[in-house]
């Protein structure tokens, strides 16, 4: 743990910085120490990413100045020169080369990586980084990472930073590092987090999942609306001190009392069955009405299981999926499977549902744009113009359009691949609400997490091994060691 006296590594003074009309920093003070871990919390659109942005060089505040290291807060600051310094940064949106092999990205971060044998010595480095975060990753350098899930890039992503090669780490920026990882993968960084702090590295974690911030931060600073609120050792605050600083409804403190409680249908009309098979131990079965919950180890089939149902709710043959309904899909990937980059923000909560708004053949904009109005206010979009593209938002207020545009279509099954990823607690907590609304008007939900608390929101649970169903549990039934036995346990002959 740091003290009041350690040496500051990074001060940061009267920083500013707008997006046009959208003040993202509003004269924002930030001190981080050597040795010390602070954790970042802030609603979506606070100012987090921007702030990290900055200290990373690949933002320059419109005011302020950065010292680090007593370096006089000249104007000159850029990644090159934070790189120098020894500042690494594991972005929100994640930033490998899909059509390249795991040591080829390796080499895009280490140019100084050259001779014959580099793509060997680039592999054998992240392997390494690999192997001493998250014990069991089964990657291999030569793999391509268009071939990844979601969740093992986020692994290549975070030991390529933890990989400087030649040059200093002395702070590592980590914004939203957990998003997609499962929580054994999830515990792992934050087990070797409390060793790097320890060894008298600087660490700054941004989470909207404050267990992880208690977990091991020493200091939480708050932000809303581009400035910084609070700053407090952790072991003087409280959960719900930090929800109420952040400014979220303080319902969001609990996690699924009220959802959790929500009476289903009874005996409700079967409308998804998925047949065993070779790659299912027992069948999946969901009512009109039920929320069923996917979990296990990410990268275990989950995601497969969602893309199939899709698939065949359009059209697509597969003798072992019933489907009775169209479905809408929210991905967790956003930027690959989610967004439409050159839309707008309106648009895209939109386009799901444009034959709600026909007028003959054309399109009633007034009705679209009423639409996506009430979908802002509903879950408190930050954004002063809904005709801006997508782009303009913040990670976590891009995840809300995607909620937006499932839950306002009319399809009466919403299948949802780990869909949480950088939304803040009390956009989370809006969300669990409007699902339990809509499964108690019928509408059925298939939804993977890697949050298991989230897990409580369903009616039941099937676990996932090796892409295989091999357990399912009632919500009565659920606890976190009996859901990672059943993604360890091997697999029968």
């Amino acid at each position: 743990m740091t003290n009041s006296t350690s040496e500051i590594l990074f001060d940061v003074r009267d920083a500013a910085k707008a997006f046009g009309a959208v003040q993202a920093l509003r004269g924002v003070d930030f001190q981080i120490r050597r040795g010390e871990c602070i954790g970042l919390v802030g609603h979506n659109g606070a100012g987090k990413s921007t702030l990290m942005n900055v200290l990373s060089g690949t933002l320059t505040p419109d005011r302020g100045e950065l010292h680090f290291t007593g370096r006089a807060g000249r104007s000159d600051w850029s990644v090159r020169e934070a790189q120098r310094l020894g500042v690494r940064s594991v972005y929100q949106e994640l930033s490998l080369c899909a059509n390249l092999s795991l040591a080829e990205n390796m080499r895009i971060a280490q140019p100084k990586l050259k001779g014959w044998n580099w793509r060997v010595n680039a592999g054998s480095q992240l392997v390494a980084s690999l192997d001493r975060i998250f014990p069991g990753h089964g990657l291999h350098a030569d793999q391509v990472v268009a071939d990844l899930s979601i969740g093992k890039r986020q692994l290549v992503e975070i030991a390529r930073a933890f990989t400087p090669g030649a040059l200093p780490l002395e702070l590592m920026i980590l914004d939203e590092p957990t998003s997609s990882l499962d929580s054994h993968a999830a515990n792992q960084l934050l087990a070797y987090i409390r060793e790097f702090v320890a060894g008298g590295k600087s660490c700054i974690l941004i989470s909207h999942k404050l267990r992880e911030i208690f977990n091991v931060a020493d200091r939480v600073v708050v932000m809303r609306d581009g400035q910084v609120v609070e700053s407090v050792p952790t072991e003087q605050t409280s959960r719900d001190r930090l929800v109420a600083v952040m400014g979220q409804d303080e319902q969001a403190t609990s996690v699924a009392d009220e959802t959790s409680s929500t009476v289903r249908p009874q005996n409700a009309t079967m409308v998804v069955k998925v047949s065993a098979s070779k790659r299912t131990r027992m069948e999946i079965k969901a009512g009109a009405g039920e929320v069923i919950g996917l979990a296990g180890l990410a990268g275990h089939g989950q995601t497969d299981l969602l893309l199939r149902l899709q698939a065949v709710s359009t059209g697509a043959a597969d003798a072992t999926v019933w489907i009775d309904g169209a479905t809408s899909f929210v991905a967790g990937d956003r930027q690959t499977d989610g967004v439409f980059g050159l839309w707008s923000i309106a648009r895209n909560m939109s386009v799901s549902c444009l034959s709600q708004f026909r007028r003959g053949p054309l399109i009633d904009l007034k009705k679209e744009r009423d639409h996506a109005e009430q979908w802002r206010q509903r879950l408190g979009l930050v954004t002063p113009n809904l005709d801006l593209s997508i782009f303009s938002l913040s990670g976590g207020n891009q995840q809300k359009v995607l909620f937006a545009r499932a839950l306002g279509s009319t399809a009466p099954i919403i299948l949802m691949d780990d869909p949480m990823r950088g939304v803040d607690v009390g956009t989370k907590h809006d969300v669990y609400v409007l699902i339990a609304d809509a499964a108690r008007q019928g509408r059925t939900f298939i939804w993977y997490t890697t949050e298991f608390d989230e897990l409580f929101h369903c009616d039941r649970v099937y676990v996932f091994n090796n892409g295989e169903v091999v357990g399912e549990l009632s919500r009565a039934e659920l606890n976190e060691e009996r859901v990672l036995n059943m993604s360890f346990e091997e697999m029968a002959a």
